[in-house]
């Protein structure tokens, strides 16, 4: 039997048939999106994400729009998230325990998340979105710790709509640079490296300005 590829790979393998999609877009650019991000939030492995940014550059060519691009995203992490918080509630420990495909991922993701869910639930939920490996296990975990499902649809429509809008509007304004970066460093690792660049830029220009009005003293 053939080996199952790799994270990795199949997400470098559909980034290249996103790629391929530019003139079809207009047809087939939301239901893809939507289907894989929703499909990735409910706990499959796929390019959730990179299918948002795809999408996301492509409406800044004018090939989607952002003003669906956005909602659509946010609609399909929340419906995906709530598929996976019920596979977990109903057979999460076995589903993730069990031998099979990504047990090694699955063993990885449930000793991680277990005891931080319990603890910080909410924000397990919320900020799981952003990471690579917890956005794809979060739901299944909130379901498998029993978390309260109330709690977990509030935090976890707060983490959609803020993912898709923040991912959605870098990916539109930015275009492919940071999308490559996004998909690097997490959206954490960019808005960090961002920070870093202005504070280095800041830096800079009050060392300039100093040094501009020491100037102007000595010699005045």
């Amino acid at each position: 039997m053939a080996a199952l590829p790799a994270p990795q790979a199949l997400t470098l393998d559909t980034m290249t048939i996103l790629a391929s999609l530019t003139d079809m877009a207009q047809h087939v650019g939301y239901p893809l999106m939507f289907l894989l991000i929703m499909a990735e939030s409910s706990g499959l492995p796929l390019p959730g994400e990179t299918a948002l940014i795809t999408a996301a550059v492509l409406a800044s060519q004018g090939r989607l729009q952002i003003e669906l691009v956005i909602p659509l995203a946010a609609v399909a992490a929340i419906i995906g998230d709530n598929i996976g918080y019920l596979i977990g509630r109903k057979g999460g420990r076995w589903l993730l325990e069990r031998p099979g495909w990504f047990h090694s991922q699955r063993q990885k993701a449930l000793s991680n998340g277990e005891v931080f869910f319990k603890k910080h639930g909410p924000k397990a939920v919320f900020l799981g979105r952003f990471v690579l490996g917890l956005r794809v296990w979060a739901s299944w975990l909130a379901g498998a710790t029993r978390m309260y499902w109330r709690s977990f649809v509030f935090w976890n429509a707060c983490g959609g709509v803020v993912w898709a809008t923040a991912v959605g509007l870098v990916g539109y304004f930015l275009g492919h640079a940071a999308g490559n970066a996004i998909q690097t460093f997490g959206l954490f690792g960019l808005v960090g490296v961002l920070v870093a660049v202005i504070g280095v830029v800041t830096a800079h220009r009050r060392h300039v300005r100093r040094t501009r009005v020491r100037e102007e003293i000595e010699s005045g």
